[in-house]
C-alpha cells in the first residue's frame, strides 16, 4: 500500500519525538473572514523538542469559503545558527511525511544551508499533527499491508478488493466532506499562508520527493514568489497515476538489480556469488513467503510486508547491506529483519501504532489526479506491468487501487506545470533512483520554462541529503546566493 500509491518516499527518519505539540482538529472562523484576513496572521513560536521552536498557522480549510471551516497546521522552527537571512522551508515527501518529525530529527542534515537560515517545516494538512486523517484501526492496516500485493487468483484479488474498499468507506466515515479539501493544491495555498506569516517576500524552499510536487504546485500558483525553490527527486505533475505506476516500477527494479550487483561485488554476498543467484534467491523467497508467511513473535512476514521491506531497502544505498542480511536471514526462516524495515517505510511504531502516513499518502495521492475506476482494469495492468518489471510492476499499480472507491473525486488533471516568471528552479534527479525515477526530474525541468536540471549519478532515493559534496555544494550556492548550477552539471 505504502509503495504502491502514487508519490512515496517520504525522507523523514520515523516517528518519535515526545515534546512536540498535540494533533489540532477542525475549527471555525470568525464570521466575515476573507483569504487576505489569513495572510495576516502573525505566527507566536514557543519552545518545543529541545531547541525547536513550534507554532500553529491558521488556514481555511475550503479556499473558496474562507469564512467557514478552519485548521490549524503545526508548524516547526529551528533557528539560524548564525545571522538569519531569512526561512528555508522544507517539505520532506510522501505524502504524508510528517514535516515537523522531519526538521525535530533530521535538522543536522541541513547544518551547511542553517548558518543563515532558519529551518522551517510543518505537517501538511491531514498529515501527522495538522488535522490528520484516520481511516481503520491499526490491525486493520496491518491486515491490508500484509496480503498478497500482486495477486494473480480471484480470490487473490477479490481479498484486496475488499480490503481497499473497506479502507476507502472507513476514510469516508470517519473523515466525511474534509476529504475533498486535502488536495496538494490547497496545501500549496497553505504554504503560501505561511510564508507571509512568516514574514518573508518571496518563498525560499526545499522539496523532496513528493515535496517536488507540491513545490511544483507552489510554482504553478505563484511563480513570482519565489526567490529559490530545490526540487530534489522529482515527480511529473504530467504523468497519469497509471503512467507513473510503471515508471516507478521500473525505477524500483532497476534498483534491485543494483543492491543485488553490489552485494555480488562486495563478496561473501549471502544471497548467492552471481547476480543471477542472488536474484533467484530474492524471486524464490518472494514465492515461499507468499505460499507460508514467516511468524516473528505474535507477528507474521507475509507477503505484502516482505514486499514493502524489500522496497524500503532499497531507498537509500546506505541501508543495501541491512538488506542484504535481512534477506538472507528470512531465507534461513528468521522474518524479524525484513519486518523492521517494513515498519520504517510504513510508520509503524514499537507499541503496534502506525503514524497516519498511509492514510494520509492515499487521500492525498487519489484526489491530487483521476485514478481507474475498474477493477478489471486494474487487473489487466497488473499483468502487463508484471511483464515489464516482475518484482514491483503489479504490486504498484494494485497499490493505487483504493482510489478507484475513493468517495470524492479528483480535484485535477495531470498536466504540464509552466511556471512562467519564476527565478531558477534547481530540479535535482538521480540517474537510478527507485522511487522517483531520473526521467521524471528530466520531465520536470524541461516543464519549468526555468527549470535547471542538477544531475546526480548514483542509487538511492533523492540527492541532497545523501551527503554528496558536489550536490551540497551546487544547492548552498543556489540558496545562499541565488546561483544555479550550470547547465549541465552532474555530481558522482
Amino acid at each position: 500500500m505504502a509503495v504502491g500509491c502514487s508519490f512515496v518516499g517520504s525522507t523523514a527518519p520515523q516517528s518519535g519525538s515526545s515534546d512536540l505539540p498535540s494533533p489540532t482538529s477542525i475549527g471555525t472562523a470568525k464570521p466575515g473572514t476573507t483569504v487576505a484576513d489569513y495572510y495576516h496572521q502573525h505566527l507566536s513560536w514557543t519552545s518545543c523538542d529541545g531547541g525547536f521552536q513550534c507554532a500553529t498557522l491558521t488556514v481555511p480549510v475550503d479556499y473558496h469559503k474562507p469564512a467557514g471551516a478552519t485548521l490549524g497546521l503545526v508548524v516547526i522552527k529551528a533557528p539560524a545558527s548564525g545571522t538569519s537571512r531569512g526561512s528555508l522551508v522544507v517539505n520532506p515527501g510522501g505524502p504524508g511525511g510528517s514535516g515537523v518529525e522531519f526538521v525535530a530529527q533530521a535538522a543536522p542534515a541541513f547544518s551547511q544551508l542553517t548558518e543563515h537560515f532558519d529551518l522551517v517545516s510543518f505537517d501538511p494538512r491531514g498529515v501527522g499533527r495538522s488535522a490528520p486523517i484516520r481511516c481503520v484501526t491499526s490491525a486493520q492496516l496491518t491486515h491490508g499491508l500484509n496480503l498478497n500485493p500482486a495477486p494473480t487468483t480471484p480470490a487473490g484479488i477479490g481479498a484486496l478488493v475488499r480490503s481497499d474498499r473497506a479502507f476507502a468507506r472507513g476514510c469516508a466515515n470517519r473523515n466525511g466532506h474534509y476529504l475533498a479539501h486535502v488536495a496538494t493544491i490547497d496545501e500549496a495555498r497553505d504554504l503560501d499562508v505561511l510564508r507571509a506569516a512568516l514574514g518573508e517576500a518571496k518563498l525560499t524552499y526545499y522539496g523532496a520527493s513528493y515535496g517536488t510536487y507540491l513545490g511544483a504546485k507552489y510554482a504553478q500558483l505563484f511563480p513570482t514568489r519565489i526567490r529559490a525553490m530545490v526540487l530534489d527527486g522529482a515527480v511529473n505533475p504530467a504523468e497519469s497515476t497509471t503512467r507513473s505506476n510503471l515508471v516507478q516500477a521500473e525505477g524500483f527494479e532497476t534498483d534491485l538489480h543494483d543492491m543485488l550487483a553490489a552485494c555480488v561485488s562486495a563478496g561473501s554476498c549471502p544471497l548467492g556469488s552471481t547476480e543471477a543467484e542472488a536474484y533467484q534467491t530474492v524471486r524464490d523467497l518472494e514465492a515461499s513467503i507468499a505460499a507460508q508467511p514467516l511468524a516473528v513473535g505474535d507477528r507474521m512476514l507475509g507477503p505484502g510486508l516482505f514486499f514493502e521491506g524489500l522496497a524500503s531497502g532499497l531507498y537509500s544505498t546506505a541501508a543495501w547491506k541491512t538488506l542484504w542480511s535481512a534477506l538472507a536471514a528470512a531465507k534461513d526462516g528468521d522474518g524479524a529483519s525484513m519486518l523492521a524495515l517494513a515498519d520504517d517505510l510504513t510508520e509503524r511504531n514499537s507499541d503496534g501504532e502506525y503514524s497516519n502516513l498511509i492514510e494520509a499518502n492515499t487521500a492525498i495521492g487519489c484526489i491530487d489526479r483521476p485514478s481507474p475506476r475498474s477493477i478489471a482494469r486494474y487487473a489487466a495492468t497488473a499483468r502487463a506491468f508484471a511483464r515489464q518489471a516482475p518484482d514491483f510492476g503489479a504490486a504498484i499499480e494494485y497499490g493505487s487501487m483504493s482510489c478507484a472507491f475513493w468517495p470524492v473525486p479528483a480535484v485535477e488533471r495531470p498536466h504540464p506545470v509552466h511556471a512562467s516568471g519564476a527565478p531558477p528552479i534547481v530540479v535535482i534527479g538521480t540517474t537510478r533512483d527507485p522511487a522517483t525515477p531520473y526521467v521524471w526530474a528530466q520531465a520536470l525541468a524541461h516543464q519549468l520554462r526555468s527549470g535547471v536540471l542538477l544531475t546526480y549519478d548514483g542509487d538511492g532515493h533523492t540527492a541532497y541529503l545523501d551527503g554528496n559534496a558536489c550536490v551540497e555544494a551546487a544547492v548552498k550556492a543556489y540558496v545562499e546566493d541565488l546561483t544555479p548550477p550550470p547547465v549541465g552539471t552532474t555530481c558522482r
